[in-house]
């Protein structure tokens, strides 16, 4: 559970709970933590909040949140920021929790990489699958051009308008960008070793439809060189399997091979792990160390399906398996924005009457 951070520590920040991810679900705890009347502190390793969805597919768009048809991840994210706001959360971004100890009594001593230390009265892990790092493109000259020329996410689409741009990958993000791209660059090339996909069928027969309009082209193969043209991307070769190698010009290249899970930390803390996920009780998602819990996609259960909604499930009970840790014994009722004045409060609302 230990872990010393290399910077001196700060004051001790007192905190009810100390969320350990700023993801949807991580966000989503947050609020229901607020509506128990316990205030949380999140940390998170990314500079900015929304985890996955910020990070990997901002503009993808999702369609099985309740009540929404339709949003993009930014969206999303966007909206539980303003949910979330009456409980006036405290972020701690760029900062990786790096352990913990429990004190006497039951809170935790939890400590951060930058130096940040909490007397906190519970731990929820909202953390995905820990953090991520792209399998990297493994030839002379990428790392040059990385984030210029050569890209592991998109944050903003319009870098590739009216580009050359080949993309390199069989899973729904080659595919999706590819299939979002196709008719705002001026040439695009889709890249794989096989005609094997990962992706969801309906978007290989799209891919394979626009390649059957002369709209993008797809080659069988394998990235095995760059062109440099100074400092920027001039072409890429492509390897096929009879040994013969393509040279197309592209001046933007776009990789998903995919993503390197990594726990971190996480690993040493002394929770129950099945396959670098955390094993949780589905009455409270606590873990096998009292007052610590997991929600999300880190956590694993009989029947476990990694949704967003079913994150927010699990953030609803895991807030009162957390209150009800902090003051065992006490009665906790079940209270609905709908009627409840305590509720109202909370919230910062005025309920209508009439």
């Amino acid at each position: 559970m230990d872990g010393e951070p290399s910077i001196a520590a700060r004051p001790l920040i007192v905190a009810d709970v100390v969320v350990v991810g700023a993801g949807p679900v991580g966000l989503f705890q947050v609020f229901e933590l607020g509506l128990l009347g316990l205030k949380a502190h999140v940390v998170d390793s990314m500079a900015q909040v929304g985890g996955q969805c910020i990070e990997l597919y901002p503009d993808k768009p999702i369609y099985d949140i309740p009540a929404i048809p339709v949003c993009t991840s930014r969206e999303l994210v966007d909206r539980l920021l303003e949910q979330i706001k009456p409980f006036s959360p405290q972020f701690h971004l760029g900062e990786e929790v790096t352990g913990f100890e429990q004190l006497p009594g039951g809170r935790f001593r939890v400590r951060t990489s930058a130096g940040t230390c909490f007397d906190a009265g519970a731990i929820i892990v909202a953390a995905g699958v820990g953090a991520f790092h792209p399998r990297r493109l493994r030839v002379p000259g990428a790392e040059a051009i990385e984030s210029s020329s050569l890209h592991y996410k998109v944050t903003d689409p319009a870098l590739f308008a009216d580009k050359d741009v080949v993309i390199a990958g069989a899973g729904d993000s080659a595919l999706d960008w590819a299939l979002a791209l196709h008719d705002k660059v001026r040439s695009l090339v889709l890249v794989h070793r096989s005609t094997a996909f990962r992706a969801a069928p309906a978007k290989v027969r799209q891919m394979e439809q626009l390649c059957e309009e002369l709209k993008m082209q797809f080659l069988e193969g394998e990235i095995n060189g760059l062109e440099l043209d100074g400092d920027k991307l001039a072409a890429v070769r492509v390897r096929a399997a009879s040994g013969m190698v393509n040279r197309v010009d592209t001046q933007q290249l776009l990789v998903f091979w995919g993503l390197h899970p990594n726990l971190g930390p996480i690993a040493g803390w002394g929770l129950n792990l099945d396959k670098n996920q955390i094993e949780t009780d589905t009455a409270t998602f606590t873990t096998n160390v009292p007052g610590v819990f997991a929600v999300g996609d880190i956590n694993t259960y009989p029947g476990k399906k990694k949704l967003i909604l079913s994150g927010f499930h699990e953030a609803a009970l895991a807030a009162f398996g957390v209150r009800e840790y902090m003051a065992p014994g006490e009665k906790v009722h079940l209270q609905y924005t709908t009627t409840s004045p305590i509720m109202h409060r909370r919230l910062g609302v005025t309920a209508d009457v009439g």
